[in-house]
């Protein structure tokens, strides 16, 4: 495993992370983690170097409201010694955050829930245009300030979705230790994107990466396109291999989350980091990475990672599932012929979660880290897939 500083902080992290977003599960039901095998690739990857390993309140919950199943089972992941080898981030929900006190009561619970008296990375959950204000009235800096110096927390950062000029003021406004954006080599201008990478480094901030496979979009399921351009270059390496070994390219970058699932996933993602060194590629290589871009920007229609803070949808909508299907159709099959994608959308989304039950009350739109205009593209899925049908 390589590591490398992060910012200012100094302290020496894996160059991978281990994002617990995507935990393996049992059935369909988010919450239900299998925790046998979520407990065994965690070790695994600990035991193989991993030593960041990144959860937070809401992950694998039914609501953005509740504290999810994430951080009580990377706490089970921890014990028998596994948590004096790593670093734990976690984050606070900005969007429940109405009063300074609301931040200790969040904290505080989330210590509880970890089972650990200091989390190593403590960060502001999606700051975006609408939590920024919110959290800055009712006193972040101060309780950073208040929360290092009691010992509960070590260091003081923030997840941003939102655009750059605001990821630069937020910067400003306090002396955090690290931040973390999302960055991969389809979004070097979307968001904080390199122009913000290269400010919070200036800055002395320690970046994390967060999406480096864009929701697994760069990994699997490839246009062929795209296959053939990979396939054909001198240097042989799987979709995944060329993602993060873009991400590592960047001496700013300290570490990439990956939310890994499967042990495979694992073992692949930890091989790949034995060559996971800044300034390695060289200009044949990002003459690979300009082609497959054209590709993916002609076909892709909705920038949706089905991160899953637009859910739960009041009407019940599968937002996400909706929109992997509609670029689907677009990225992998051929509109202009009787695809698959159509019934594969009839089939996975359920009556009730498809994009004509959208009411159109944009709830979803307030929490979407894209800031993705999610009315107007479902009208769109509803027009493709369920034209027939009115």
């Amino acid at each position: 495993m390589l590591y490398r500083k992060l910012g200012k902080t100094n302290e020496k992290v894996s160059v991978l992370g281990f994002g617990c977003m995507r935990l393996p599960i049992i059935g369909e039901d988010q919450t239900k983690i299998d925790e046998e095998k979520a407990i065994q690739i965690i070790r695994h990857a600990i035991d193989e170097g991993v030593n960041y390993i990144d959860t937070a309140y809401p992950y694998h919950g039914t609501s953005l409201k509740t504290g999810g199943e994430s951080e009580p089972l990377v706490a089970k992941a921890l014990k028998d010694g596994y948590r004096e080898r790593v670093k734990i981030a976690t984050k606070m929900p900005c969007w429940l955050i109405k009063s300074r006190e609301d931040m200790d009561k969040y904290l505080n619970e989330q210590l509880v829930r970890l089972e650990t008296d200091c989390i190593d990375f403590y960060l502001a959950h999606s700051v975006n245009a609408a939590t920024w204000p919110m959290i800055k009235n009712a006193g972040i800096a101060e309780f950073m300030d208040q929360a290092i110096s009691d010992g509960r927390i070590k260091y003081a950062g923030f997840s941003f979705h939102d655009k750059v000029d605001l990821f630069k003021e937020i910067i400003d406004y306090y002396d955090w230790s690290f931040c973390q954006i999302q960055y991969n080599y389809m979004d070097e201008d979307f968001q904080a994107g390199t122009e913000g990478l290269k400010y919070a480094a200036e800055k002395g901030l320690g970046i994390v990466v967060m999406e480096p496979l864009r929701g697994g979009k760069l990994a699997t399921n490839l246009p062929v396109e795209v296959e053939t351009i990979f396939n054909n270059s001198e240097i042989k390496r799987s979709p995944v291999e060329w993602a993060l070994k873009w991400i590592w390219n960047h001496p700013e970058v300290s570490i990439a989350l990956s939310g890994m699932t499967t042990m495979e996933q694992v073992v692949e993602n930890l091989k790949i980091t034995s060559s996971a060194r800044a300034n390695s590629l060289e200009k044949r290589d990002f003459e690979i990475f300009e082609k497959v871009i054209a590709v993916f920007k002609e076909r892709i229609k909705v920038s949706c990672t089905a991160c899953g803070y637009c859910l739960p949808c009041p009407s019940k909508v599968n937002i996400p599932g909706c929109f992997r299907y509609y670029n689907d159709f677009y990225i992998y099959g051929n509109p202009e012929t009787n695809d698959p994608t159509q019934s594969m959308y009839f089939s996975q989304v359920g009556p009730k979660q498809r994009a004509s039950n959208c009411i159109e009350c944009g709830k979803c739109e307030e929490h979407c880290p894209q800031g993705l205009p999610i009315r107007a593209e479902l009208k769109k899925v509803k027009d493709l897939f369920e034209k027939s049908l009115s």
